[in-house]
């Protein structure tokens, strides 16, 4: 069986459309038909409905396709020992990290892996959590950095640090007279939240739920840089972790950022890979390495 044929049809099944499986392959589209065509003939089996305006897999080829990612992904992890084995710390390693964290994040993380690892590439992925966990599963990615609780077994989990989450009001809102704020304080609230799919609305709505405050239901920001000049608008107020408003990222007029009263609001920032992957050690030491942000940026 020829792994190339398995990787086009996989690809197939992906982007459900042969030109553009052909494009991505790096192949002529004649090619990649006759390689999947000649698979089937090796199974004696139809793997694909083909039609002029799509591409559907048999009831047998998402059988079939859903065991080739699982090959597919071990013939990478060979690949990656053999890598690992010439140099341990070079190569290319794919992580893939949530909208709410990258931009605040990775300056202060991405030197320091540099340093560590000179001979490392490093190619990040800034996706939602549920589409990070699906790219992990797979083998898209080799890492995710991502907000827990995460109830997958496949994967490995290292805890990196807790982020705490301050709240952001415009000028003029009767919290700005407090040097601090209580979750008391957002009894009766209204918060501006991220639209579905991102972990921090999850987040801001389990406060919300502790809290007794609630969400504003006419508007959801498709970016927390949306949610940070709604707020300087008058707009509303929010949640924001802690990062999102240290620098380098730019003061913004006509916000205010008020810390909780201990215990506040908080998120737990973990590393997650694979349990099956071939990188787990060097993925143990680059825990480390993330871990070690200086806890004055963690500081409310």
């Amino acid at each position: 069986m020829n792994l190339r044929a398995l990787q086009y049809l996989v690809t197939l099944a992906d982007v459900r459309h042969f030109s553009k499986a052909a494009e991505r392959c790096h192949v002529s589209q004649p090619t990649l038909s006759t390689q999947i065509r000649k698979l089937e003939e090796e199974l004696d089996v139809l793997l694909v409905e083909r039609s002029p305006r799509h591409v559907m897999l048999t009831e047998v080829g998402e059988d079939v396709v859903q065991r080739a990612r699982a090959l597919l992904g071990e013939v990478d992890a060979i690949k990656s020992i053999a890598r690992r084995s010439r140099d341990p710390h070079a190569g290319t390693l794919r992580v893939g990290i949530f909208p709410t964290l990258a931009p605040y994040f990775l300056p202060h993380v991405v030197p320091a892996i540099r340093k560590a690892y000179p001979r490392l590439t490093l190619r990040l992925f800034e996706e939602k959590t549920e589409d990070v966990l699906d790219l992990l599963a797979r083998g898209k990615l080799d890492a995710g950095l991502l907000a827990l609780p995460i109830d997958n077994d496949s994967l490995v989990t290292r805890v990196l640090f807790e982020e705490p989450f301050v709240l952001a009001v415009p000028e003029g809102h009767p919290l700005c007279n407090e040097a601090t704020v209580s979750m008391a304080d957002l009894v009766d609230q209204e918060l501006l939240l991220l639209e579905d799919g991102h972990c921090l609305r999850d987040q801001a709505l389990e406060v919300c739920a502790l809290a007794g405050a609630h969400e504003q239901l006419d508007f959801h920001a498709t970016s927390m840089e949306t949610l940070r000049q709604m707020v300087a608008a008058g707009t509303g107020i929010t949640l924001m972790p802690v990062l999102a408003v240290k620098p380098p990222v730019a003061h913004t007029e006509n916000l205010v950022i008020r810390r909780f009263e201990a215990p506040g609001p908080k998120r737990t920032i973990a590393l997650v890979w694979r349990k099956s992957s071939a990188l787990s050690g060097f993925l143990e030491e680059l825990a480390e390495v993330l871990a070690g942000i200086d806890p004055e940026l963690l500081k409310p």
